[in-house]
This record gives structure tokens, C-alpha cells and sequence, in this order.
């Protein structure tokens, strides 16, 4: 019925489709598995939720700029022909690879108003920055037949680490707790787990695409094996958190403190207008003294 979504998916690619894929781990250790993931995935987001907080007060100040409506346009184009590619080429099925969810994330984040969930999203999402780098490090492009859907790929994962940095950079709603806080992470891997095992991996082992490897391992996964998906649960509750801290850290760096890209005093301060720092340093005492929470990294 919905062969049009994956008949078009390259079977000449190894363990990238069929049933050598799908048979790669027994159906009895798929299930122990993902019962025993499926533990952590709620323990992880019980955990999270219950430690998770947003800053009571958030300053709403110039959050409709130029640059947000480029970025929104330019990704929403992006996003756009990486669907119709993949309309094209009968492989809709890749839509749910998590790097397009991502895609859609940000779009929202680059559209919506400021609110406290858009705080939250926004939060969430930062700790998804693993697929940008693995997307570069290890390219999955063999299928991409027409180069224009090549540029895509590596043009729409830029942009998936430019957009968070200059959401960062506006600051306001676009706020981050503070490094030493690891609840978001916590509960956000929790979300990317079950998006794996509870959907993906439901979606993919029916039509036996390999989507986002939950079928069988990358012929380069150098814990290729029948514990590889145990290795990349380990390896992945590593990673996730520490690209996010680190993303967060470098972004308040360069923002805060190094002379050439300071823009203003704090990471969660919301940019002036004008982009001065006199200007951003006056708004964020102003907002300081007139009993604004914010969060920031420290």
C-alpha cells in the first residue's frame, strides 16, 4: 500500500534495505532489546521531567529580526526540496530520519512566538546536535543520485548548527540552563531513544529499511556486531549531552567573551536591536533589576 515511500530506497547499497538488513539481529534479541532500552527510556524521562525548570521570567525583546526570517525562509526552502527529492526518488520513508525531525524543530523554533514551550523545545533540541556531526564525519550519500540532493544534505546539516547559535545569539526566550545541570539532557536522550526504538524501529522493520540504523549496523560502525545497538545506546548517552554542553559553552564564548564576536554581556541576555554591547549590557541590567529570571552558562 505505501510501497511509493520505499521502492525507490538503493538495495545496491550494503545493509541499507531487504531482508539480509532486517534479519541482521533475531527477533528475540530485537525484543530483549528494546525492553530493556524501553526501561531506561522511561526511567530517563520520569527522571528529566521531574528535574527540568524554565526561568519564571524570560525578557520577549526583538525576537522578530532580519536574520530569523533569512534562516527561516532559506531552511524552509531546504527542508522543501529535500522532500520533493525524496518524493522523486520514491524514498518518503527518509523523512523520519532524525536530522529531518530536527530540520522541522527548528523551523518552529525559527516561527513560532516567544513562549515558555519554545524555551523548552529549544532546549530539548540542542542536545540532537550529534547528527549535524555524524551526517559530516560519516556521509550517507551513495544513495543521492543527482548532486543538487547532495548539496542538500550537507547544506540543510550547516545549517542545522548555524540556526541554534543565532537563536543563541538573540537570546531572550532562547535560553539554556547551566552546564552543570544535566536534566534536559537526561530527559532529551530519553525523547531520542523512544523515537528510535518506540518509532522508527516500528516503522522500519515492517518495509526492512534500514532507517537511521535500527535495522543493522553501518558497514563503517566500528561496533559492528550483535551488540552494536547496546554499544550505541552507550556511546550516544555520552556523546549527546557532551556536544550540547560543549556547543552551549563554545556558543557563550564567542558571544560573551571573545572581542571580535561579543555581542553582549550574558548568553541568555537578549540582543539590542542595534547589536551594540553598551546597548545589550543596559538591557540586561534593566531586565536584572526589574526581577527577570534568566539562565545562563557558567
Amino acid at each position: 500500500m505505501f510501497e511509493w515511500a520505499y521502492d525507490g530506497v538503493n538495495a545496491s547499497i550494503p545493509r541499507n534495505v531487504g531482508p539480509e538488513c532486517a534479519n541482521y539481529l533475531s527477533p528475540k534479541r530485537r525484543i530483549i532489546e528494546t525492553l530493556f532500552i524501553s526501561i531506561f527510556i522511561v526511567i530517563f524521562l520520569v527522571w528529566g521531567y521531574r528535574h527540568i525548570n524554565l526561568p519564571t521570567k524570560v525578557s520577549y525583546v526583538n525576537h522578530d529580526r532580519v536574520g530569523r526570517r533569512v534562516l527561516l525562509i532559506i531552511m524552509s526552502l531546504v527542508l522543501g526540496m529535500e522532500i520533493g527529492f525524496k518524493f522523486t526518488s520514491r524514498t518518503v520513508i527518509y523523512i523520519l530520519n532524525p536530522c529531518h525531525v530536527t530540520t522541522a524543530v527548528q523551523l518552529y523554533l525559527l516561527a513560532a512566538d516567544p513562549s515558555p514551550t519554545v524555551t523548552a523545545i529549544f532546549r530539548i533540541h540542542l542536545n540532537f546536535m550529534n547528527g549535524p556531526l555524524l551526517a559530516y564525519l560519516f556521509p550517507e550519500t551513495e544513495s543521492r543520485r543527482i548532486f543538487a540532493d547532495k548539496a542538500m544534505y550537507y547544506i540543510q546539516h550547516g545549517l542545522m548548527v548555524v540556526i541554534p547559535y543565532y537563536l543563541l545569539r538573540i537570546g531572550g526566550v532562547y535560553n539554556v540552563e547551566r552546564l552543570s545541570d544535566m536534566s534536559w539532557s537526561v530527559f532529551s536522550y530519553g525523547i531520542n531513544l523512544a523515537y528510535h526504538f518506540w518509532v522508527i524501529q516500528v516503522i522500519a522493520l515492517p518495509v526492512q529499511v534500514n532507517l537511521s540504523h535500527m535495522l543493522c549496523a553501518a558497514i563503517l560502525d566500528p561496533f559492528e556486531g550483535q551488540y552494536y545497538r547496546v554499544w550505541t545506546f552507550i556511546h550516544q548517552g555520552i556523546l549527546c549531552p557532551l556536544l550540547s554542553k560543549l556547543f552551549c559553552y563554545v556558543s557563550n564564548f564567542l558571544l560573551t567573551k571573545f572581542p571580535p564576536t561579543r555581542v553582549k554581556p550574558t548568553l541568555d541576555c537578549a540582543l539590542a536591536r542595534n547589536n551594540r554591547v553598551e546597548d545589550n549590557e543596559r538591557l540586561h541590567e534593566d531586565a536584572n533589576t526589574s526581577g527577570n529570571g534568566h539562565t545562563h552558562v557558567n
